[in-house]
C-alpha cells in the first residue's frame, strides 16, 4: 500500500501543549501524510517552555518567539493564528494540526474546515468541548506515551463508559443509521459515519479501536461475518421481539 502523500502543516501552542507527548503527536500524524511545516509558538525567554526547548531540534519544530508584551494578554495565539491563515492561502496544504488546549482556536478551526481542509487537534483533558468538536479529529494526550519509552500509557476503557449518555447517544444513533432490517450494522460504516458527524477517537476512551469500545460497553452486541465486523443495539434488538 502506498503511504499517504497528503501535506500537513503542524502548529503547536507551546503554552498550553505538553512537550512529552511531541513523539505521539508526529507518530499520529504520520499516519495521515508527511509534516512538511513544524512550527511551536510561546516565549522562549520563560523557563516554562524548557521541556519545549529540549525536544525542538530533534523533532525538526521551528521555534516562533512571540514576547509577553503584555501581562494576561496572549499574543501567542494571536500570532499563530496569523500564520496558520497566511500558510492557508500561500502554501499547498491539505490537513492543519494544531497542539494546544486553549479554547481560543475554536474559530480559527472552523475557518480552515469551511476553506475544505481537515483539521486534526491534540490537547488535554481540560481542552473545552467546542474547541474539540470543532475539529475533524481530536486525541487526548494526558494517557498518550509519554517521550520517555519507559513510560507506558496507562489508558484503559473506563467502567463508567455506559454513563457517559453523550457518547451512548452517539453510537446508538450510528448504529440506527447504518443498521439492515435485523438490526445488525457494518462497523467500518458505522465509524464512517461517526466521523462525518463529529470529532471521535476510540483512543480518547482507553479503546485501541473501535471495535474494542463497543465490546466494552454491555449496551452493544458485536460479531463477525467473515472478514467483517457487525454490531448491534442490544436495547433496540429486544424491542423488535
Amino acid at each position: 500500500m502506498e503511504p499517504s502523500k497528503e501535506k500537513i502543516a503542524l502548529f503547536i501552542d507551546a503554552d498550553n501543549a505538553p512537550a512529552a507527548r511531541i513523539d505521539f503527536v508526529l507518530s499520529e500524524l504520520a499516519r495521515y501524510g508527511v509534516v512538511n511545516i513544524r512550527r511551536a509558538y510561546g516565549n522562549w525567554k520563560s523557563p516554562n517552555l524548557k521541556s519545549w526547548e529540549e525536544v525542538l531540534h530533534d523533532n525538526a519544530i521551528q521555534p516562533i518567539q512571540q514576547f509577553d508584551l503584555i501581562k494576561g494578554k496572549n499574543a501567542t495565539d494571536m500570532a499563530l493564528a496569523i500564520d496558520v491563515m497566511d500558510i492557508l492561502y500561500t502554501r499547498n496544504i491539505d490537513i492543519l494540526s494544531l497542539v494546544s488546549s486553549d479554547c481560543d482556536f475554536t474559530p480559527l478551526v472552523t475557518r480552515v474546515l469551511a476553506d475544505g481542509k481537515s483539521v486534526i487537534g491534540f490537547g488535554q483533558r481540560k481542552t473545552p468541548a467546542p474547541f474539540v468538536n470543532s475539529c475533524s479529529r481530536f486525541l487526548y494526550l494526558d494517557e498518550a506515551p509519554a517521550a520517555d519509552n519507559d513510560v507506558k500509557s496507562s489508558a484503559k476503557p473506563s467502567g463508567n463508559l455506559k454513563r457517559d449518555a453523550r457518547l451512548i447517544t452517539l453510537l446508538r444513533n450510528a448504529i440506527e443509521a447504518e443498521e439492515e432490517e435485523d438490526g445488525w450494522a457494518n462497523l467500518s460504516r458505522v465509524g464512517a459515519h461517526i466521523s462525518n458527524q463529529t470529532s471521535f477517537d476510540p483512543r480518547n476512551y482507553g479503546c485501541k479501536k473501535l471495535s474494542d469500545l463497543f465490546a466494552a460497553i454491555d449496551l452493544f452486541e458485536m460479531k463477525k461475518d467473515g472478514m467483517v465486523h457487525q454490531v448491534r443495539d442490544r436495547k433496540r434488538s429486544r424491542d423488535r421481539k
